[in-house]
């Protein structure tokens, strides 16, 4: 479900702008994607879910933080909001990544509802973009965020931004980066698409990972949405990882999803790749956008940790949970 690098290298990639094409993005690592609205019919019509007596022990669990604990002064914390969401507390300094803190589409159903108010947390002095999905680039949780806030983002996403009403931004290519005193933050390479428009087509805005380089000392991997591909390595090779958080969930059915999502055996594949010290999951618990229910990743992929051996590597944070790195 990937094309493989067979010898190519990202940099190399990245500096030829291969991920460029007329109008729109191109995926480096994505096979065609031609019939993949019949897919889609096919997966929501006739597709038979095997999880299917699984779905009703999903329960809703409210949210709630300590919403002082974020904004503590010194050293190095990632809060789990939901889904994607996380907040990075840096030597002072927050980074918010993907924030969504209510249901994108009416229909969408929101096991994990903030019971705070997200405006009583610390303001984001960044907030970090992956791609332009909606359930990680919402435009009415943006909006929320004072206007003077800065967002890192791939390109193509000026128009969200202009209508969340956030004018002071930085777009980053493929291993471009942005310093913040003795923080970077880079973009990086992944496996993946986006559209929001489905007139206007996909890939109109640039996706990616994210490499932070915290002034606290630690440095954190955040995979964004990505399908497995046998790039890992040389992120792995070029970069210290001391924590890769994985978006892990919306990876059922395997024949629909792994071009887009990793599974819970691809993402320990991907952590010994890069070579990280730790590996944390977000991206579960929030929405049903898979075939499995919505608490099942963390455990799947406790599973695959153990057969691996690699356990002790595992941290388990749930949503409202505060981790010190």
């Amino acid at each position: 479900h990937y094309r493989p690098l067979n010898g190519r290298s990202l940099r190399e990639i990245a500096r030829r702008r291969a991920h460029h094409g007329e109008g729109r993005f191109l995926n480096p690592f994505g096979l065609d994607r031609s019939g993949r609205w019949l897919n889609v019919l096919s997966w929501k019509l006739f597709h038979r879910n095997r999880f299917e007596s699984d779905l009703q022990h999903q329960i809703v669990a409210p949210v709630s933080i300590v919403c002082e604990g974020v904004g503590r002064p010194t050293g190095l914390s990632l809060t789990f909001l939901k889904h994607a969401s996380l907040m990075i507390q840096d030597a002072g300094r927050r980074l918010l990544i993907d924030p969504v803190f209510d249901s994108p589409f009416w229909f969408m159903r929101d096991f994990t509802p903030l019971d705070f108010d997200p405006s009583r947390m610390p303001a984001p002095d960044h907030v970090l973009i992956t791609h332009g999905h909606y359930d990680h680039l919402d435009t009415a949780s943006l909006a929320r965020l004072p206007p003077d806030t800065h967002v890192v983002s791939p390109p193509g996403y000026s128009d969200v931004l202009d209508e969340a009403g956030l004018g002071r931004r930085t777009a980053l290519d493929w291993f471009e980066g942005f310093r913040d005193g003795d923080r970077e933050i880079i973009l990086l390479p992944c496996h993946h698409w986006t559209m929001r428009n489905p007139v206007a087509g996909p890939n109109r805005g640039l996706w990616g990972s994210y490499l932070i380089r915290t002034a606290s000392g630690p440095t954190i991997y955040i995979s964004g949405d990505t399908a497995y591909f046998d790039g890992f390595d040389q992120i792995g090779a070029e970069f210290d990882i001391d924590l890769a958080v994985f978006n892990l969930g919306a990876y059922e059915p395997r024949w629909f999803m792994a071009p887009s999502h990793i599974d819970p055996a691809e993402t320990v594949r991907a952590f010994r790749e890069l070579r990280a010290k730790k590996l944390m999951i977000v991206h579960w618990g929030t929405f049903q956008l898979g075939d499995e229910p919505v608490y099942l990743p963390p455990q799947h992929l406790r599973e695959e940790m153990q057969k691996a051996g690699l356990l002790s590597r595992l941290v388990e944070c749930r949503h409202g949970e505060t981790l010190e790195v």
